[in-house]
Order: structure tokens, then C-alpha cells, then sequence
């Protein structure tokens, strides 16, 4: 969170809340509003270890979207991320957009290179290197993004996540994707099969040297998200030091055969077993 809060309180179109009691803060969330003003998408709450469970978030997000609701009359709904399974009582209140699964891998940055050595040995793709994934300039990804293709065959739900931040497909929201600094790879320039997009890293608390890299690929061809995954590590190799924690967001169906691709013998280990990134949307 730290290295999202100050950008934060900067950012067009957002807004933060901190919760306070005895003058110690204790929770905070933000919303920012997306789809050209019609929908506020919360994001960043947390709360303190030692008051979870007193029911201080729900406290706290009723409070943001009374606000949005005053403030905002606009919005007409708010959408969220989980990294856990909603509840029959949550999906009581929202609908299920769509559904993300993260697979996680750790090592040291030094450790990387090998590893992609290692998996690029053993890649159809690579075989001939006239073909294999292209990174695409801003012009073209803000055109892809909202084609036809991408919107029907390969986004979750017709809805673009970076990261946690998910999005609808709208000349409205080209300009937050491009703030985010994203890196694009497709698996082939024309009708891909497979789109990414590379969060720049950032530092997590983690250990003291530890940064975290978030790779989102839509895409449902087994082969072409791992071109991708493999040309997304290769793009951020050099500016990656210390050790890093990498979460890659894939379709459900593809995260055993992800996994399996990256059995390695460099030295780079799972972080996390299988968990899911779900996106909820409400009316307000």
C-alpha cells in the first residue's frame, strides 16, 4: 500500500479515506471513479491486525459509498476486487463480473534470467524466432484494448484487470491504463490469443529487498500465455534487483498447466498455492 498512497492523493478522479479512533488510523480505502463517472471502483482497504473483525471495514466502505452517493450522483454503480471466495450473503449483494486465478512464484532477481533460459528451452513458440509475442506500443494497445476481438474472445467478463483495478473496455478509461506506466505483450500483433499487461514493480514489505511484479494475461490458449508470460519476465528482467515476488492473474483453466510450465531447476519457487482474484459490481 505504501507504494500506491501518496500517488494516490494525487490522482485524478479519486478519492481516499482514513479512519481514525483515538487519533490512530486504522483503516483506509479509496474509490475511483472509472467508466466515464458512471461507476466508483474501491480499492486499497485495509485495516489494522489488531481490530479485524470488529467491523470497522464494513463501517468504513458504507461511509465511502454514502459518499460517492451524495457527492457523486452520478455513479450509478460501484465494482470491487476479493482475493477470497464471496459468501452466498455476499453474491446476495453483487454480481460476479469475473474471476482471475493468480499463480505466484518467488526468487531472487539474480535467479530470473536462468529461469527463463530454462523455459524458453522448452517452448513451441521459441523454435522459430520469426514468430512469438510483440510488445505493443501505447497507439496500438489503446486500440486493441477496445477491438472487437479482445473485448469478445479474451477479457474476463468483457472487463480489463490490471492488477486489482478492474475496468470496462471504454475510450473513458484509456487514460487511467495509461497512467499505470503498463507494459503490453500480445502473442502475435494480429488477433491475438493471448494479451498482457506488466505492472511496473514496487516495493513490498515482504523482506527488506523484496519488490512485487503483477502480470495479468487474458487469454484462454495454454501456449500463447505462457509466450507471453515468458516475454513479460524477459521485458522487466533488467530493472529487477533484490528478491522478487511475481502474482500472474490467468484464466481458472489455465493455472495447473502454468504451474506445470514452470517446473524449473533455477531455483525459482512457488510463492502461493492456488487462489483467485474475484471482481464484484453493484448497483448504488
Amino acid at each position: 500500500m505504501a507504494a500506491f498512497f501518496h500517488r494516490w492523493l494525487q490522482e485524478p478522479g479519486r478519492v481516499v479515506f482514513i479512519a481514525r479512533i483515538d487519533g490512530r488510523v486504522v483503516a483506509l480505502e479509496s474509490a475511483l471513479l472509472v467508466d466515464g463517472g458512471q461507476t466508483a471502483v474501491l480499492q486499497g482497504r485495509r485495516v489494522v491486525s489488531d481490530l479485524r473483525g470488529s467491523g470497522i471495514a464494513s463501517a468504513l466502505q458504507m461511509h465511502v459509498t454514502n459518499y460517492v452517493r451524495h457527492y457523486y450522483p452520478e455513479v450509478s454503480a460501484v465494482r470491487l476486487s476479493r482475493g477470497d471466495n464471496p459468501s452466498v450473503k455476499t453474491l446476495a449483494k453483487y454480481r460476479l463480473i469475473a474471476k482471475e486465478a493468480i499463480f505466484s512464484l518467488c526468487c531472487e532477481a539474480v535467479n530470473l534470467g536462468s529461469f527463463i533460459t530454462e523455459l524458453r528451452s522448452k517452448h513451441p513458440l521459441h523454435a522459430d524466432s520469426s514468430c512469438g509475442p510483440v510488445t505493443l506500443s501505447w497507439r496500438q494497445a489503446e486500440t486493441l484494448v477496445l477491438s472487437d476481438h479482445v473485448v469478445s474472445n479474451l477479457l474476463p467478463g468483457k472487463t480489463v484487470i490490471n492488477d486489482w483495478e478492474p475496468l470496462k473496455p471504454v475510450e473513458a478509461n484509456l487514460e487511467v491504463l495509461q497512467r499505470r506506466g503498463l507494459t503490453w505483450i500480445v502473442d502475435r500483433e494480429f488477433e491475438p490469443a493471448a494479451l498482457s499487461l506488466g505492472t511496473p514493480p514496487y516495493a513490498v514489505p515482504y523482506r527488506h529487498n523484496a519488490m512485487r511484479l503483477n502480470i495479468n494475461i487474458f487469454g484462454r490458449s495454454l501456449t500463447s500465455v505462457c509466450a507471453v508470460f515468458l516475454a513479460q519476465l524477459e521485458a522487466f528482467l533488467p530493472s529487477l534487483k533484490g528478491y522478487l515476488v511475481c502474482h500472474t492473474y490467468v484464466d481458472p483453466g489455465l493455472w495447473t498447466g502454468l504451474r506445470q510450465f514452470c517446473q524449473n531447476d533455477a531455483n525459482v519457487s512457488f510463492f502461493k498455492d492456488y487462489w483467485e482474484e474475484v471482481i464484484l459490481e453493484t448497483d448504488l
